[in-house]
């Protein structure tokens, strides 16, 4: 039992701060729809804080101390809301607990029989993604959580009914460690938020560690077979564990590997016997460990291998996932997530396989601590493309006192173009691609709006 789940069973009232956020937005859905009153705070309106309304919850526009009702008895924020918000001050004034977004889910996932959360450094969207394409398949009416929109909710979440609920487990402050996994599936793990992790990949694996152990003694870890630092972080618990990986010696694994442009086809195998086979409309050779990790997770689950075989091939990416923008000048645009070295690889080892003439890759790095902890290897990458342009650095939470710049980058990589402006790169791009070129966007900030411009242009 949690500190938030008095709340829960009591149906008390309760105000969300942040409210329209891709999390807090479904938060609300679901605490409204178990018959407690919610109200919310958000800076401006949206298409989610107008589905609110619709639903009953009353939602202010602006952060004032006067949002919080007389009779409020928990309140929920984001993690970019912080004690200085005039919201959280008259809370605490008036002796109400404050609770993280991470801590309310962890307390409703309890209610479900089955709660897959699926964690890793790279790929939770795509595999959280295809888990709710195999759950749908398999009609299990599952309530969801992703990270980022999946077209055929045309939303990042969905309420179900069903008895099993979806989560993309995020470790970056420790947040998986406010969940109650049944499934916990563990991608790969490798260095990344070293702003919090300071200690490095020691601190990242015990935290993994960590979020393995509090599944239960019925449950199940799914874990990458092929990536050390997994199955070093699982190392010595005492639970059923599933592996996955291309290595037959993995419990779930891929067989005839077949590559056509952007599709792939394979043998799903399970312990030795083939279950069936499965095409993906999804590029890389990480998607199909992503489809195995999914896989390995649903057939715990009790999921039939149709269910995932149709799941799957029905799949055709997450919103900012490898996304096809349109075309200019007989060029195709997409755009990319990607953030990290690992995942940079993972996009351009799967660009080579789809015959452009020239790849042009777009980047614009994510907050200075990971540019500058990880410059070698963003290095790297970054020299594979035809051509890279670099963006400025995109601070999100962060405040540069490292003095770093995409400048830097660029100076390491011959033939490298960098603009201090999205205008100057899309003017750029426009006297250079060409039929036959691919162009990828790369980036969690908002690069996505240069591939956005030229093909409106």
């Amino acid at each position: 039992m949690t500190a938030f789940d008095q709340y829960l069973r009591n149906r008390e009232k309760g105000h969300l701060i942040g409210v329209g956020g891709v999390s807090m937005s479904p938060l609300a859905e679901v605490l409204a729809g178990a018959g407690m009153c919610i109200t919310g705070s958000d800076m401006a309106h949206s298409e989610k804080t107008e589905h609110l309304e619709s639903m009953g919850v009353k939602v202010y526009y602006g952060h004032y101390a006067e949002n919080i009702e007389p009779d409020t008895r928990f309140i929920v924020r984001t993690a970019a809301v912080h004690d200085d918000n005039p919201e959280i001050i008259r809370a605490h004034e008036m002796g109400i607990p404050v609770f993280e977004r991470a801590e309310a889910w962890g307390a409703i996932m309890t209610y479900y029989q089955n709660a897959l959360c699926i964690s890793g450094t790279h790929g939770k969207t795509t595999t959280t993604s295809m888990c709710t394409h195999i759950l749908m398949a398999a009609e299990k009416d599952p309530t969801v959580m992703i990270g980022g929109t999946l077209p055929i909710l045309k939303a990042g979440h969905r309420i179900g009914q069903g008895d099993t609920i979806v989560l993309e487990s995020c470790e970056y402050y420790d947040s998986f460690l406010n969940f109650f996994p049944t499934v916990a599936v563990i991608l790969n793990v490798e260095e990344d938020h070293l702003d919090y992790f300071k200690e490095g990949l020691p601190a990242i694996e015990q935290s993994f560690h960590k979020f393995a152990e509090s599944v239960p003694e019925n449950g199940c870890i799914v874990a990458n077979y092929e990536d050390t630092n997994t199955m070093d972080s699982i190392a010595g618990i005492d639970r059923k564990v599933v592996t996955f990986g291309l290595d037959e010696n993995a419990d779930v694994y891929a067989k005839n590997i077949r590559f056509s442009g952007a599709q792939s086809t394979f043998d799903l195998y399970a312990y030795g016997e083939k279950l069936t086979d499965v095409t993906l409309h999804v590029p890389g050779i990480h998607n199909i460990r992503n489809a195995l990790a999914a896989a390995g997770a649903c057939l715990h689950l009790g999921i039939k291998p149709t269910a995932i075989k149709y799941g799957l091939a029905g799949f055709n990416g997450a919103g900012r996932r490898f996304e096809y923008k349109g075309k200019y000048n007989g060029a195709d645009v997409y755009d990319d997530y990607a953030h990290h070295p690992g995942e940079l690889q993972a996009t351009l080892d799967a660009v080579q396989q789809l015959g452009y003439k020239r790849t042009i890759v777009v980047f614009q790095p994510h907050t200075y601590t990971r540019t500058a902890a990880l410059f070698n290897d963003f290095v790297a990458q970054l020299k594979r493309p035809d051509i890279t342009y670099l963006a400025e650095i995109y601070a999100a939470r962060e405040v540069n006192t490292l003095g770093i710049s995409s400048k830097d980058i660029c100076r390491e990589i011959n033939g490298a173009k960098y603009f201090a402006t999205f205008e100057e790169i899309v003017a750029d791009l426009k006297k250079f691609a060409q039929p036959g070129d691919i162009i990828l966007t790369i980036g969690a900030g908002d690069v996505y709006k240069i591939g956005e411009e030229l093909v409106e242009k």
